[in-house]
């Protein structure tokens, strides 16, 4: 399996993102959205930061069940409720991505929802990832 990421020198430069992956493997997984659910299904964290963190750990959880690793993801969509505060965390959420799932950086969108699933819930995670 292999992924690469190509970021060309006309589009401006990406920060905690890839512009384009491109992936040859021979099985897809399709990571559904994760919020910062805990095991009992109760929403933790109080914050963007801390929901992100566990957001993105539970992502992790299921991509590790299917036999994944975070390099194998290509793509990963945020789901924020206000994204001016997904902004003003930016470099928190950064450190965050990087501590669990390294510096390789699928393709990524961040998108402005008005509610998640669970009211409380303050942003959602989800994915594909390509495996060997």
């Amino acid at each position: 399996m292999t992924l690469s990421r190509h970021n060309p020198a006309e589009l401006s430069p990406p920060t905690g993102f890839s512009h384009a992956v491109t992936a040859t493997g021979s099985r897809l997984v399709f990571l559904a959205g994760q919020t910062a659910l805990d095991t009992d299904g109760k929403v933790v964290g109080d914050t963007l930061p801390e929901q992100f963190e566990t957001a993105l750990s539970n992502l992790l959880t299921a991509l590790a069940a299917a036999g994944g690793t975070p390099h194998d993801l290509a793509r990963v969509t945020v789901y924020a409720t206000d994204v001016a505060d997904y902004r003003v965390h930016a470099r928190e959420l950064g450190r965050v991505w990087r501590r669990l799932a390294g510096r390789d950086y699928p393709a990524m969108a961040v998108v402005g929802v008005v509610r998640l699933w669970d009211e409380q819930c303050l942003v959602e995670v989800d994915g594909v990832a390509v495996l060997p």
